[in-house]
């Protein structure tokens, strides 16, 4: 039975040994590698492991099973075939905050195979020697949170997987602000308010819908705005998410009767229709770093704030005689 050794890297310590197991080697079947656990054809460092053991870097792992297994196919990355164009707030040897434009997809689904925003991400840095594949046993600069296609903002990156790690947990445990920019129909009676509602998702209808009461399968969601501005029966609004759902800005100022100019799932498409813009007035322009709790690499973070140079629709809504629609 063919035999490799696999010595675990500084981006592959803390994760699992299964999941590590079958990163590394995609044309492993599950069951074949938990068959192999319990047969000891795989060892760390050279004693019995169980498949929740965690890896450390400089772990060996030695592993017994069959060639086809160990074979990844060609080496044609398909990132390569992405555009490299990206609009960067802040880089450093961690991590990478972008400004998503609308319109670009952050992962690849069935329709844009090549073209997204992590493949730009990761051809960017394969071009700057920051990202070899061949080098890696199952770490890829990934996203941290993601923005729907026709949203704009900013987006993280991390180039390692420590990084990673720990900003996945720094959203989990809300230690980041997230500051929305969006413009909405009419005029709101509270210039400022915390909303709460009750989501539920449709997945066939790829849309959500806000209860004001709770109800089986619903999840709450609260959304704190200010306006800042009126004018042309618009208002721009500063959001911010205390929760976070999907489409929640959207469906829930839509829920109150202010939908978001130029939204065809949720808003009138009348006023769109005025209004001309291409897609939903809505971006994510402001992210703060606001530990609580130890950020390891990243502790360097804690406090600042980035912002992005430009949003889009902010122009339009200054051209008030563009804007002014009967609403």
């Amino acid at each position: 039975m063919p035999r490799r050794i696999i010595e675990i890297t500084k981006n592959d310590g803390g994760q699992r040994l299964d999941r590590f197991l079958l990163k590394a080697f995609p044309n492993l079947p599950q069951k074949v590698l938990y068959k192999c656990i319990r047969t000891k054809d795989v060892k760390l460092n050279g004693a019995r492991c169980k498949p929740d053991s965690r890896l450390t870097p400089g772990d060996l792992l030695t592993v017994f099973w069959q060639e086809e297994y160990f074979q990844v196919g060609p080496r044609d990355y398909d990132f390569l075939k992405a555009p490299k164009k990206l609009s960067v707030v802040y880089e450093d040897g961690n991590i990478m905050l972008l400004d998503k434009q609308p319109g670009l997809i952050v992962h690849p689904d069935e329709n844009y195979h090549f073209d997204s925003l992590i493949a730009r991400v990761q051809h960017y840095l394969y071009d700057k020697g920051e990202y070899r594949p061949e080098d890696e046993n199952s770490f890829a600069p990934a996203l941290v949170n993601r923005i729907d296609r026709n949203t704009g903002g900013i987006v993280m990156a991390a180039k390692n997987a420590e990084s990673l790690r720990v900003l996945n947990q720094k959203v989990k445990d809300r230690e980041l602000v997230k500051l929305y920019l969006c413009i909405v129909c009419g005029s709101l009676k509270e210039k400022s308010a915390l909303l709460t509602g009750y989501l539920v998702k449709n997945e066939a209808q790829n849309r959500v819908y806000i209860d004001p009461e709770p109800s089986p399968g619903a999840k709450t969601i609260r959304t704190q705005y200010r306006v800042l501005e009126e004018r042309g029966g618009l208002s721009l609004l500063e959001v911010s998410l205390l929760t976070g759902r999907t489409h929640q800005i959207r469906a829930h100022m839509a829920s109150i009767g202010h939908p978001l100019a130029g939204d065809g799932k949720y808003g009138r498409n009348s006023v769109n229709k005025s209004l001309g813009l291409k897609w939903q007035a809505l971006y994510s322009y402001k992210l703060g770093f606001r530990f609580t709790s130890p950020a390891g690499c990243l502790q360097y973070l804690n406090g600042r704030d980035f912002t992005v140079p430009k949003v889009w629709f902010l122009d339009e809504f200054y051209r008030k005689e563009r804007l002014n629609a009967e609403i």
